[in-house]
């Protein structure tokens, strides 16, 4: 990461400062602070940039009932935390922030909930995301309570203190300055009823904290589906309306194309990435999205500097490894010709592949 955010409680009287504002779900279990400051070294006002990377759905544990032999638990006794991330790594190091949509949840606490799959994952696997340089998580997802509010509590204290930016919902809305720039983090689970209300005041809550740029993670969609509803298409424009300037989509688990609406993009879905939900799922194609946002005194620009990069969730052919990697020859190209062609049917061609 060429920016460096350093987290402190107190301002030092030569240093540049921000507030960084943290709303965090009520918990009875955990109290969360809601107000740190952030010094940083900004740029020039002038010449104010950030590089924001996603990716899709990241799962660091698997079912209680799948097989324990060749679940995500097991890789990581054997290999350790550094080993998921290990093709991406360079990647991520590249940027100023990466985002992952975290679904599942960090704990050794609560009972798991009455569902098909529920996920959870040893609180030491948060150190995938700090040995790799991804510094913020989607927590608004159907996974992010498997094991009850008090998992969700955990998993956000374990990210939280491994410094970690976290975003679920309006009461959870995290502005930071990165490079000079106040950036928005909205995070919103489109599938809950109730927060689906949320939308509209957590992206005005982003503004109100003073975030110049605002990137939105919502969980939406139907599952497999490989184009968007209307329902995602309405509340993606509506999102951009109120003042997104990024849309980061995820859930389907597969992938869906990009559109371009008033200069700014929307991923319906980036699909899975670190998926520890199953070890030989039937989509393995996945993506990194990576944007490079230009902050002058007049606003954010209206420009194009972006990028794709075409993804296998498996490093290994055939089964899950839970490795993801940067697809090459006939897969990276079939990916392309894929995302082109679902982007194509949402009125944005030409997309630029890395």
């Amino acid at each position: 990461m060429r920016s460096r955010i350093i987290l402190t409680f107190a301002a030092f009287a030569l240093c540049l400062t921000a507030s960084v504002l943290t709303l965090a779900p009520d918990s009875p279990e955990t109290e969360y602070p809601t107000e740190t400051a952030a010094a940083v070294t900004a740029a020039p006002m002038s010449e104010r940039t950030l590089t924001v990377t996603a990716a899709g759905d990241c799962t660091f544990g698997t079912d209680i009932n799948a097989d324990p032999e060749l679940g995500f638990d097991a890789y990581a006794d054997r290999y350790g935390t550094d080993y998921f991330f290990e093709n991406v790594r360079s990647i991520f190091e590249e940027d100023d922030l990466t985002i992952i949509n975290f679904e599942g949840t960090l704990s050794d606490r609560g009972t798991r909930e009455d569902k098909q799959f529920a996920f959870r994952g040893d609180p030491s696997y948060v150190g995938i995301l700090t040995g790799s340089s991804v510094e913020a998580a989607n927590l608004a997802n159907n996974h992010s309570s498997d094991y009850g509010s008090v998992s969700l509590a955990d998993t956000q204290q374990y990210l939280s203190d491994a410094g970690i930016l976290t975003c679920r919902g309006k009461d959870n809305v995290t502005v930071t300055e990165i490079n000079g720039i106040k950036v928005g983090l909205v995070g919103i689970n489109y599938l809950n009823d109730q927060m689906k209300t949320e939308l509209d005041g957590a992206i005005n809550k982003a503004s109100e904290l003073g975030a110049e740029m605002i990137i939105l993670s919502i969980h939406w969609g139907v599952e497999k589906a490989a184009e968007p509803n209307e329902e995602q298409i309405e509340a993606a424009h509506r999102a951009i309306d109120l003042g997104a300037d990024l849309v980061i989509g995820t859930h389907p688990h597969v992938l869906q194309g990009v559109e371009k609406y008033k200069g700014r993009y929307i991923l319906y879905s980036l699909g899975n990435f670190s998926f520890g939900g199953n070890n030989a799922p039937s989509d393995m194609d996945t993506a990194i999205f990576r944007q490079t946002f230009a902050v002058t005194p007049e606003g954010l620009a209206d420009d194009d500097n972006y990028e794709i990069i075409p993804c296998r969730i498996s490093g290994s052919d055939g089964y899950n490894d839970y490795q993801p990697a940067p697809a090459e020859g006939a897969d990276k190209e079939r990916i392309e010709e894929k995302l082109s062609t679902y982007s194509d049917a949402l009125g944005t061609a030409a997309l630029k592949f890395r």
